[in-house]
């Protein structure tokens, strides 16, 4: 089973976004144990106060990881994607 990818250097995983968006991508697809959550929702804020994009435009998406599909774990889980 592969490992997922490392998104250590938050900045230039932020930068990477704002400037998909400004190709013009509007689907992005995230999930925590990738670790690019933070990135991407400080990426769409920054690009959404420049004036890049709406938030109506973008479709973004991310995944209950299978460690956390677990009843107890399920709603923190989901709250800390959605913080």
């Amino acid at each position: 089973m592969g490992s997922a990818p490392d998104f250590t250097c938050k900045s230039e995983t932020k930068e990477a976004i704002i400037e998909a968006i400004k190709q013009g991508y509007r689907h992005f697809d995230t999930a925590a144990a990738y670790g690019s959550e933070q990135a991407l929702g400080e990426a769409i804020k920054e690009a959404i106060e420049l004036g890049l994009v709406s938030r109506e435009e973008l479709f973004v998406t991310s995944k209950l990881w299978c460690t956390d599909n677990h009843p107890h774990l399920v709603v923190s889980a989901l709250r800390k994607s959605l913080g």
